[in-house]
């Protein structure tokens, strides 16, 4: 078929959130190594065009709310300017044992100086991209 597995949008989204975080200054290691996990509860995918095996993908990230110990963030896929593919994640912020805790100060502060209007931060933004391989 040629068409980059369906699935991959998902290890693409990963992918941005870890470098959004790390465009923030945090890593996803620091958080666990700090004893908090970052759990999917949600995704959402929408396929709008095929991505074709060895396509080179961006992935354009953004926080779009931050509320209680929820995060949601949104993505789009574009190859050479078209858009593929949009989407969401959902996470919770749990401790080891997987029970759900608030995301550590430092952390809190940093998201929710960017994350949008109508979440329990003040609006700001700070999209980040990832450039990937289908």
């Amino acid at each position: 078929m040629g068409v980059a597995y369906h699935a991959h949008y998902l290890v693409w989204f990963e992918q941005g959130r870890t470098e959004y975080l790390r465009s923030l200054g945090s890593t996803y290691r620091a958080l666990e190594e700090a004893g908090t996990l970052l759990m999917v509860t949600e995704t959402g995918v929408r396929h709008l065009k095929s991505a074709r095996y060895d396509d080179e993908v961006e992935v354009r990230t953004r926080l779009d709310s931050v509320k209680g110990v929820r995060l949601r963030f949104v993505y789009e896929v574009h190859r050479d300017g078209d858009l593929l593919a949009t989407g969401f994640t959902v996470l919770a912020a749990a401790d080891t044992s997987g029970r759900p805790r608030r995301l550590p100060p430092e952390l809190a502060e940093i998201l929710t100086a960017h994350a949008p209007a109508g979440s329990d931060a003040s609006p700001a933004s700070n999209p980040a991209s990832a450039r990937e391989r289908s």
